[in-house]
């Protein structure tokens, strides 16, 4: 079962939709209607986090989730998700260098895990006024992604399941958005 962390954003239910392309067994739950340990009892095989307003550390469970789950469940933070992952491995979320709100813009990547055969760059849609402070990414985080104007769009634990990715890949505008969510259900 996929667990869907809602974090009071609007763009949640875009992100269940396409998860529930690839399958009927999920599950959405706002991040303060459960603790950590009730979470831990649906024993999830997958954690997606939504984007959504504020800072990581205002975001209910999410940040307990990524701490004392993260190094067996694979997790998927977006926006709002992928700075709590930052955040939680010693990162430091600031102010964006510009203001993003609806801007689509190009992003190079990897080509690995999620990335696995997306288009290099693609357009990808940004909804955020904060970001992972590229001078302080924890070495235990890679950076997987960056956008056009040098911003960091993804990122993956060296050692756990964890990834995130700024962007919004349930946008229409994200041309690859689809493609990444599919990558990333289909890992192990």
């Amino acid at each position: 079962m996929v667990l869907i962390i809602d974090n009071y954003d609007s763009f949640t239910y875009n992100l269940v939709h396409l998860v529930a392309v690839h399958t009927d067994e999920y599950k959405v739950i706002r991040n303060d209607a459960m603790t950590v340990e009730e979470v831990k009892e649906l024993n999830p095989d997958k954690i997606l986090i939504s984007p959504g307003p504020g800072r990581p550390d205002e975001a209910g469970i999410t940040e307990a989730l990524i701490r004392e789950m993260g190094e067996k469940t694979p997790i998927l933070g977006v926006c709002l998700g992928h700075q709590a992952i930052g955040e939680v491995f010693g990162g430091e979320v600031i102010h964006a260098p510009k203001l993003m709100h609806g801007k689509t813009s190009k992003v190079h990547h990897d080509g690995k895990s999620v990335f696995r055969n997306v288009e290099e760059p693609f357009d990808a849609t940004r909804y955020h006024s904060l970001v992972l402070n590229p001078d302080k990414i924890p070495d235990v985080l890679q950076i997987t992604a960056r956008s056009d104007d040098d911003v960091i769009m993804g990122l993956r634990h060296r050692d756990f399941p964890i990834e995130g990715i700024q962007f919004h890949p349930e946008s229409i505008l994200t041309t690859e958005g689809p493609k990444i969510i599919e990558n990333w259900l289909k890992q192990n």
